[in-house]
């Protein structure tokens, strides 16, 4: 091979590891910025709800650890939720910048 075609080759090597990279990853559900926030609502109604709605006197022995552990995911839910809205905008932002 002349050292034209071995330099050609290399480009085209280059040229498609540097395409491979470019493309996407496959997605993973975890990877979603709702994931969380979605997870730490299910949760937080679990509690509030074991904590102020239900009345059954098995679960009233554990009133205030539901109460603490809705005090505790309330916080926790506003702030991954205002996180994944920012996270989700800027990469609507992103992909309108890369589409121009």
């Amino acid at each position: 091979m002349s050292d034209a075609e071995e330099k050609a080759r290399e480009t085209r090597l280059e040229e498609s590891e540097e395409e491979f990279e470019e493309e996407e990853a496959p997605r993973n559900p975890f990877d979603n910025p709702l994931f969380l926030p979605i997870l730490l609502l299910g949760l937080t109604l679990w509690f509030g709800y074991d904590a102020w709605i239900n009345q059954d006197p098995d679960m009233l022995e554990h009133l205030t650890f539901n109460r603490v552990g809705f005090a505790i995911l309330v916080p926790l839910l506003l702030y991954f939720s205002y996180r994944a809205r920012q996270e989700i905008a800027a990469s609507k932002r992103q992909g309108d910048a890369s589409a121009d």
